[in-house]
């Protein structure tokens, strides 16, 4: 019970942090946090997650270049983002995270340009020491390769949790594949589906812990007995 009990505090007291500290994470703590994710499952064990992670100069390279693309709007996503295609309680959820974390940076409504320059901290990563790049590799049909780099993901972000670190998964970085791809040296065959700046989070910032609403399960899950 124990156990079971150190998983729930690990995953109900995870939050996606958007301040940190410059603080590099040490060497044999990074080792330990993806020694964690490579135990993540997979179709017919595949593991086609192909992983990058940019620090020190080639993160600050990278950011430099994401930033001036995205000054160019020089979009190069894999795939392709939407936010017309969401509706009802998914367009009201996305609004809601959307208008909580602005009010935790006190960004008002209307201030456009101050959320223009909340929007590019995410290139900059937030502040983060780090940032891990996720791609797929082109091993079968491409969404359910996204559900395994996904599954990942999810085991890198616990597992940062439990190391007493944070992560936050951004899918802005995705927009500018094409960059990374081109900063880092990787190989076109990789495709990018999103990335996480990870760290230790600026300790009593709002924006790394304001309320953040979760469906009950009666609205998202069916017992069928």
């Amino acid at each position: 019970m124990s156990e079971a009990r150190l998983f729930q505090d690990v995953i109900r007291g995870r939050r996606s942090p958007r301040s940190f500290l410059p603080t590099p994470v040490p060497q044999d703590v990074l080792k330990s946090v993806f020694e964690d994710a490579r135990n993540t499952p997979s179709n017919c064990n595949y593991q086609p997650w192909i992983i990058h992670i940019a620090s020190g100069t080639s993160r600050d390279k990278l950011s430099a270049a994401f930033l001036e693309a995205a000054g160019q709007q020089n979009f190069t996503w894999d795939f392709p983002f939407d936010f017309d295609s969401s509706y009802g309680i998914y367009t009201e959820r996305r609004q809601a995270q959307g208008a909580g974390y602005y009010e935790a940076a006190g960004v008002p409504r209307d201030a456009t340009e101050q959320r223009n320059f909340a929007v590019m901290k995410n290139l900059q990563f937030f502040g983060a020491p780090h940032v891990a790049l996720l791609f797929m590799a082109p091993v079968y049909e491409t969404v359910r390769v996204a559900g395994d780099v996904g599954m990942y993901g999810q085991s890198l972000l616990l597992s940062l949790e439990a190391h007493g670190l944070g992560g936050v998964p951004q899918t802005l970085l995705s927009f500018f594949a094409g960059t990374a791809r081109e900063v880092l040296g990787i190989d076109p065959m990789y495709k990018m589906l999103f990335g996480i700046s990870f760290g230790y989070p600026v300790p009593g910032n709002p924006v790394n812990n304001y309320p953040l609403d979760k469906a009950p399960i009666e609205e998202t899950v069916t017992f069928h007995n």
